[in-house]
């Protein structure tokens, strides 16, 4: 195994994220145990999708891999970097550079356009205005919104509010984008739709984690995990690996 204390290791990471023996317990009589030892490597333009009941731990892994959460035992990796050791304003800094969120309820700003909502997913990067207007301009026209780039969220379809949040995820060029249950709020034929667009930026070269509980999304993604009260149950990446055996 590759140090973490390697400076090559670091300048040139071979995953995207890395989860070293995550375990998280909250307090209580009886303590909860809501990640057990859980180790998982994902690679650059991976596209895994995690699965699991309610209570199963899906949650508490979403807040780890997203640094909102810090676990108390192990280590998170993004990009490379370990992240133990860093203070919550470096951790920000961590998400608003490394990470692209995707909510369930989109968590677009009502009173911005669709342009500047996206926009304001480099606010804190130090990108200049004219920067962040093209970057802009040209993740909505990836996403198919090119028409809709001065309309409000209340304008727009459930469908077309996600496509929205998944410009706002990517348009800072993150090492992965994290989407929690992105199909939660909208029809059968949007997620049909919201996942082909998935797929195609996976295709492109975006690494997609997916949290979600509808096992037709899981089946779409390359990889997939089942998490079971705070546990790896099973993980698609070792039945190839052993079939390639």
């Amino acid at each position: 195994m590759i140090s973490k204390n390697d400076k090559s290791y670091v300048d040139k990471p071979s995953f995207a994220l890395q989860l070293e023996q995550i375990s998280k317990r909250y307090p209580g009589t009886p303590p909860v145990n809501a990640l057990s030892d859980v180790s998982i490597s994902v690679d650059r333009g991976e596209f895994l999708g995690i699965i699991g009941p309610s209570g199963s731990g899906k949650s508490t892994l979403l807040h780890v891999i997203g640094t909102l959460t810090r676990p108390s035992v192990g280590t998170v990796l993004i990009d490379g970097i370990d992240t133990s050791d860093m203070s919550d304003r470096e951790l920000s800094g961590i998400r608003s550079k490394k990470i692209g969120f995707i909510f369930q309820d989109f968590h677009l700003l009502s009173g911005f356009t669709v342009i500047e909502n996206v926009e304001n997913g480099l606010l804190y990067s130090g990108v200049p205005a004219r920067e962040r207007k093209e970057r802009s301009v040209e993740i909505l026209k990836r996403v198919g919104l090119s028409h809709r780039l001065e309309h409000h969220p209340n304008e727009l379809s459930g469908g077309e509010q996600q496509r929205v949040a998944i410009a706002r995820a990517l348009v800072h060029n993150p090492a992965f984008v994290l989407a929690d249950e992105p199909t939660g709020n909208v029809d059968s034929k949007t997620t049909d739709s919201l996942m082909e667009l998935m797929t195609s930026l996976n295709n492109e070269g975006t690494t997609v984690i997916l949290i979600t509980h509808d096992l037709e999304v899981a089946k779409i993604c390359s990889r997939e995990l089942v998490l079971k009260d705070g546990y790896i149950e099973t993980d698609s990446a070792d039945f190839y690996e052993e079939s390639n055996e």
